[in-house]
């Protein structure tokens, strides 16, 4: 894919915890409140402020770390992280560095229809700085954000491509929201990533010099910066130069990245345990607590989907993208008793009406026994498929049930073979020309008898019946 050049990239997700308040103080983590409103003394770096550590962030982190197969460590360490940004007034940030709460663990996910696995290094709390806001030779500082808890997750450098770095992330974000620890709202920041790559002569063991890109808030921007950056890298050490260990934010307007700053190492951040909070033990219990109320995972239902109601992959891996479309379509599966229209029928019109409408989950206009009764009226015919489709999207504007639209708009399917034959005797009759034509051998006229049919039965006639029918009468 690039010549002589492998591509080695590892990513660096930052999940924002659904806490209620911050990783070390009472302030709220509310993202609607005002600029400046969510802080205390101790967000504002105040002297003499202590901070005391979030349980619920912490139960947070277990049950993510657990949800990526990590190995959860009994006794974990707060340190300081030391550097300045008037976003992060302390002078430092309070992370985890040598005795991380979770190390190891993977993640599968495909990658067009192949399964793939990557490993993660750890998972380490953190809090998040704050905001700056940058308005021409003025920058304005928003503290809302800092202390927010982070878990941050570090992959291994084994991502090969910046197609599969995206699909790993969409894999993470997934894994976070079906267990309910981040909301995964990349728009409001409460998913970030930070992309390291580098390059190497194909043939070649030993990692290249590594650029990181910094803060990446979409899967399309994760690929396209990448690819860019790595494009950039190869163009470079062709020309003879060599490349330098930096930050790069990237421009997605220009579709390019730029230089930040050059990189810090771990030394240049004087990493050293925070005297003023204890290490964080852990019980057996309480580890394996968490362990047991874990939801069932992405994966996992995946291929549940694909065994119980004999789904194809990308049909599985759709419908499990979010927890409550699984959800929704597993209700109108059950409902219905026919799963495998139940998940066309959501993949197909529910989707385009979801999407174009930019509804949520909360606030359907259409619930799942409404669209299994749907369902059931087209597999017991009283509905054709295209009739049913006209019912839909007025369920989807009215809220109406099925059976109450049918009658509204007279919809009925009609069923009785009579008045289909007779409707089918009354075509033929009145198109002689046309019968003499299809049976010289004109097969394509057949279309136009059935479509006959159904105009004159104004699309309510059962399609099977009017077929069946058609060819009789022109056989004989």
């Amino acid at each position: 894919m690039y010549g002589d050049f492998d591509v080695v990239i590892g990513l660096e997700i930052h999940a924002q915890l659904q806490t209620r308040s911050k990783c070390f103080s009472s302030a709220s983590t509310d993202f609607a409140k005002g600029d400046n409103e969510n802080v205390t003394p101790l967000c504002a770096g105040m002297p003499g402020t202590l901070p005391v550590l979030n349980a619920k962030a912490v139960e947070l982190a277990i049950q993510t770390g657990l949800a990526l197969n990590c190995e959860v460590q009994q006794r974990s360490v707060f340190a300081r992280k030391q550097y300045f940004y008037p976003d992060m007034p302390k002078g430092y940030q309070i992370s985890q560095y040598e005795e991380p709460i979770c190390q190891k663990g993977f993640v599968d996910f495909y990658v067009d229809g192949e399964k793939r696995r990557i490993h993660l290094e750890r998972a380490h709390m953190e809090e998040d700085a704050g905001k700056s806001i940058h308005q021409g030779e003025h920058s304005l500082i928003n503290l809302n954000r800092a202390g927010i808890p982070l878990l941050e997750i570090v992959s291994a450098p084994e991502i090969k491509s910046p197609k599969e770095a995206a699909a790993y992330a969409k894999a993470v974000r997934q894994i976070l929201r079906f267990v309910d620890v981040c909301d995964g709202n990349l728009e409001e920041g409460s998913l970030r990533c930070d992309c390291n790559v580098s390059i190497r002569k194909k043939g070649e063991t030993r990692l290249g010099t590594k650029v990181e890109l910094k803060n990446i808030n979409s899967f399309r921007f994760i690929e396209k910066a990448l690819e860019y950056e790595i494009h950039r890298q190869i163009h470079a050490v062709e020309a003879g130069e060599k490349i330098v260990q930096e930050t790069r934010l990237y421009d997605s307007t220009k579709n390019k990245t730029f230089s930040m700053r050059k990189k810090e190492d771990a030394q240049d951040y004087r990493y050293f345990p925070d005297p003023d909070l204890l290490p964080l033990l852990i019980e057996d219990d309480t580890i394996e607590n968490l362990r047991q109320s874990l939801p069932e995972l992405p994966m996992q239902r995946m291929e549940r989907f694909q065994n119980n109601y004999a789904l194809g992959l990308d049909d599985a891996e759709l419908l499990t993208s979010e927890k409550e479309l699984a959800d929704f379509f597993e209700k109108v599966a059950s409902e219905s008793g026919n799963p495998k229209a139940s998940a066309n029928w959501i993949m197909g019109d529910f989707l385009r009406e979801f999407n174009e409408s930019k509804s949520s989950f909360q606030n359907l206009p259409i619930k799942e026994k409404q669209l299994a009764q749907l369902i059931q009226l087209v597999d017991s015919k009283t509905l054709s498929g295209k009739m049913a489709k006209d019912v839909f999207i007025e369920m989807w504007k009215s809220g109406k049930d099925p059976q109450v639209l049918v009658k509204d708009l007279g919809l009925s399917q009609i069923t009785d073979e009579g008045a289909i034959l007779k409707m089918v005797q009354d075509i033929i009759g009145a198109n002689a020309s046309k019968v003499a034509e299809y049976k010289a051998g004109k097969d394509k006229l057949f279309g136009f008898f059935v479509g006959q049919v159904m105009k004159a039965s104004k699309g309510q006639a059962n399609p099977e019946l009017v077929n069946k029918l058609i060819k009789e009468e022109l056989s004989k």
